[in-house]
């Protein structure tokens, strides 16, 4: 029998829709601002895969859990229809889950030798997680944090059952990946400070599991940055009675520079009519001005080597503001340099019906320069 460990971080990814780039020590203020958990919906959403696909095999693995009480695991392993070998008394009774709890239950999982340890979070519980275990077991993350750097997480719930089961199967084997974690409270300062904690062992299928993210710098970089940059203000300008939402990152800020605006590095911002009409938004921000302005376009760029247009690092672009911004109203820019390091395109809005319909597409076209748009694969 496989024994796999089961941690689920109950907090992960709450603070990504309203606006606060993470929930390392925010939570509080995260539900303040009306943010609500949503690492348990990711996680079934995984387990609910695992069992389609284990009830398709004709021999399937013999499977056991070793996971954490209430919230932290058993309840949804027991939902979706798992029962678990060993339920640890973890968190202790009448408290919240905490990073202790995570690594506490991490080095019972070592002890009772599990041969993998599944996370549901983002790279502060991949960072616990990796502190303990090093190169000893393999671990798997399910994506459900505002920021998800890692070489460890598949690209989606889905993909991450497609990867457990192939590991239990015997089909991958475990090899090297980079654990890295973003500094949350420099990150909302608008710094934007990555760095390795741990290189540890994970199942990879080229396909499913995300690469690290890249930091691309080349000496092209600043000239190709200053032609989108004003290519994008040019259709801004041809378009004043359209919103224009701006997605995070350097490219889209080089772009609000050259329309004249002061945009945030690492938020999402609003342009209208060469104005600035919201800073660093929050998902409510978001849907307040569709509301007051429902012609809309957004601008993206991917995230360097994984490809995610969405879902890693822009939350607040949820899936009820796409729907009404419309899947064909948007525009995708990124330098030639990334795109060599970014070969396919990936959606994980968190409604999998929507990013079925994003993929539908096929190819997406993306500006590099001035005037100038390459097809690229985008892949679910």
């Amino acid at each position: 029998m496989a024994l796999v460990g089961f941690i689920v971080n109950p907090i992960a990814g709450m603070g990504g829709r309203v606006g606060l780039k993470g929930t390392d020590d925010v939570e509080a203020e995260a539900r303040r601002r009306g943010a609500e958990p949503s690492a348990r919906s990711r996680a079934m959403a995984m387990l609910r895969a695992l069992q389609d696909r284990l009830r398709r095999e004709v021999d399937p693995p013999d499977l056991g859990w070793f996971t954490c009480r209430g919230e932290m695991g058993a309840d949804v392993l027991t939902q979706a229809a798992f029962l678990p070998e060993c339920v640890l008394a973890l968190p202790p009774s009448g408290q919240p889950s905490s990073a202790r709890d995570t690594r506490a239950a991490t080095a019972e999982f070592l002890a009772a030798g599990v041969d993998l340890v599944l996370f549901c979070g983002g790279d502060g519980t991949a960072r616990d997680i990796a502190g303990l275990v090093g190169s000893r077991t393999p671990i798997l993350g399910i994506p459900a944090g505002v920021k998800m750097y890692s070489g460890v997480f598949g690209v989606s719930p889905a993909r991450t059952a497609d990867i457990l089961l192939r590991f239990l199967k015997g089909e991958l084997r475990p090899v090297e990946a980079e654990v890295l974690d973003l500094d949350e409270e420099r990150y909302r300062s608008g710094e934007w400070i990555v760095r390795l904690h741990q290189t540890v062992l994970t199942p990879f299928e080229p396909t499913f599991t995300q690469l690290a993210k890249q930091l691309i710098i080349e000496t092209s970089e600043a000239e190709a940055k200053a032609e989108i940059a004003r290519y994008v203000a040019e259709i801004t300008r041809t378009e004043n009675d359209t919103l224009f939402i701006l997605g995070p990152g350097s490219t889209l800020q080089a772009a609000a520079e050259e329309m004249g605006v002061q945009k945030t590095l690492l938020g999402v911002d609003a342009v209208l009519a060469g104005e600035l009409v919201g800073r660093d938004l929050s998902e409510g921000d978001v849907l307040a001005l569709l509301g007051r302005h429902p012609q809309c376009k957004l601008v993206l760029s991917p995230i360097g080597a994984q490809g995610f247009v969405l879902g890693r690092g822009n939350l607040q672009l949820s899936p009820s503001a796409l729907r009404r911004i419309g899947t064909r109203n948007m525009i995708v820019a990124a330098t030639p340099a990334k795109l060599a390091r970014t070969p396919v395109l990936r959606f994980d809005t968190g409604d999998p019906s929507l990013d079925v319909e994003l993929a539908a597409r096929g190819y997406l076209p993306v500006i590099v320069g001035y005037r100038r748009e390459r097809l690229v694969k985008i892949v679910v």
